[in-house]
């Protein structure tokens, strides 16, 4: 370097040295980076320290895969979990433990375990893994799906049993859905000749009866705002959260955006649901009841009535409430719809059954001008194309993670305590060994002695709805709406693919599992 070099470079750097922007300068390049990798690897070696320290009192832990420094298993999980789980308990047997980043997650296979997790264990599989999302939506897990296993949890479940869920409220809201499907059929028949989305009509139909039957006719004037945020809050709920698998870099969901969303779609839900309860407090208070006593059957209704009387001996918070409501649109909504769609995909795929199945409801129906309740219950086997669908497409193919509330011995597998658990029902449903030609479907081997099942979990082969303390209790509900809006869309219409058109079953993961692409379909109308 020549001397004149020598002697600028000098200046330069006496100038960022000595001034404050010379200084920011080299702040922003030298100290940040340093600092960033610095921590970065300092995490990386703790984590590792911390993965590869084994606790000496926990031995004999299931069969895991090989996992990756910090991440563990992670990166096995796939864009659809329940199909990369499966095919790792094809090689690591039906009872195998993953770490997902910070978290030992036990993944349960076959029915046998299923069994032991779901009944012989229950009391101790009884907990529910918590996310960020669910904490944040659902009121700090407030709800009944999410909250943790505890006095709290069981007066939830008492109260929408008996007084939310209940075989009679379920009987009651047949006019509800009675009034929804009609205007479906006015929909669908509006089509006729043209291609229609069905996953479209069933979405919106499923959120019709579901904020009916909960919020009452409020829901008539906020449909569309609740709509709308309640298919956001689903999208959220499923959402990998960085903070979840890895604590120390929660920020990221920060800067990602994605704490921010969380935010948004709470106070957007949390303000609907303040401003439809105020207007039914107000309604009560005065006794200017438009809609008589049958306002108070939906549920905001209800709730407000028994918490007017006094009647409830455990004390829920407006917030509970809150929550427990919304637990009625996602589990309610999506669930529905999406079974809906497999089963309308499924008979496309499967003419011979599609005639015999709307030969059976047209023949039960005969030329009455609506289907009743009575026709539904004699339809023997459009139930079993139901379980049929089911068994292929159960609506959450892992199930809600469960957590292990003490140790527990499982099949000789010592089980630490706080660990989650995923039953794969996806897997379990199409058992080689349960099951013949288990991916096929066929709706008759539910009309065999042996295999005719019903919803309720008894029979760990088939368990859609889930077993146990923590199984849907709203799967009445759902499957009454499902059965209806099936026998209307099979009487009044026959079907078929726009020409060209082939039948894509890809899956598409969420909160339920869905078709990719939605089912598009030509209805021809069919007069009795």
């Amino acid at each position: 370097m020549d001397p004149t070099s020598y002697k600028n470079l000098h200046q330069l750097l006496h100038q960022m040295t000595h001034s404050p922007h010379g200084r920011s300068i080299i702040v922003h390049f030298i100290s940040f980076p340093f600092i960033f990798f610095f921590l970065l690897i300092l995490f990386f070696l703790i984590s590792l320290k911390l993965l590869s320290n084994k606790n000496p009192e926990i031995k004999n832990l299931p069969p895991s895969p090989p996992q990756l420094p910090i991440i563990g298993n992670l990166h096995q999980l796939g864009n659809l979990p329940h199909r990369s789980m499966a095919s790792l308990s094809e090689k690591y047997g039906p009872l195998m433990l993953l770490k997902l980043g910070r978290t030992p997650t036990l993944i349960v296979s076959s029915s046998k375990l299923a069994k032991e997790v779901m009944k012989s264990h229950d009391n101790i599989f009884s907990s529910r893994s918590q996310n960020t999302a669910a904490k944040c939506l659902l009121y700090g897990c407030r709800d009944l799906a999410f909250a943790s296993y505890g006095e709290h949890w069981r007066q939830a479940k008492k109260l929408c049993v008996l007084e939310l869920l209940s075989p009679k409220r379920v009987e009651y809201f047949q006019y509800i859905r009675e009034e929804e499907v009609e205007n479906l059929l006015k929909r669908i028949g509006s089509e006729s000749c043209g291609v229609i989305n069905l996953n479209q009509l069933f979405v919106s139909t499923s959120n019709h009866i579901v904020g009916r039957c909960v919020l009452g006719e409020n829901y008539k004037e906020e449909k569309d705002g609740f709509g709308e945020v309640t298919r956001k809050d689903m999208v959220l709920l499923t959402r990998f959260c960085v903070g979840d698998a890895f604590p120390w870099f929660g920020w990221i969901d920060v800067l990602s955006g994605f704490r921010g969303e969380l935010k948004a779609c709470f106070e957007t839900l949390d303000k609907l649901f303040e401003k439809v309860i105020e207007e039914r407090r107000e309604k009560l208070k005065i006794g200017d009841d438009n809609n008589g006593c049958c306002d108070e059957k939906d549920f905001v209704g209800i709730i407000l009535k028994l918490q007017q009387q006094d009647a409830l001996h455990y004390h829920f918070t407006m917030e509970d409430f809150k929550a427990i409501l919304l637990d009625m649109f996602v589990g309610g909504t999506d669930t529905t719809a999406t079974g809906l769609e497999w089963t309308m995909a499924e008979l496309m795929r499967n003419p011979t059954i599609m005639k015999k199945v709307q030969e059976e409801v047209r023949t039960i129906v005969g030329k009455k001008p609506k289907i009743e309740t009575n026709d539904i219950q004699k339809m023997d086997y459009m139930k079993c194309v139901i379980k049929e669908s089911l068994r292929l497409h159960p609506p959450i193919p892992l199930m809600l993670p469960r957590e292990t509330i003490e140790s527990v011995n499982l099949e000789g597998y010592q089980i630490p305590p706080k660990t989650r658990v995923w039953i794969n029902a996806w897997v379990i449903q199409r058992d080689p060994m349960m099951w013949e030609n288990p991916n096929k479907f066929i709706p008759e081997r539910f009309m065999e002695e042996k295999k005719a099942v019903d919803f309720k979990g008894h029979d760990f082969e088939f368990i859609p709805f889930g077993s146990g303390r923590r199984k849907c209790i709203g799967m009445s509900f759902g499957i009454a709406s499902f059965e209806y809006i099936l026998a209307n869309l099979l009487y009044w219409f026959d079907w078929k693919l726009p020409d060209g058109e082939l039948l894509d079953m890809t899956e598409e993961n969420g909160l339920s599992v869905f078709k990719k692409l939605p089912l598009m379909l030509i209805p021809i109308p069919f007069s009795p």
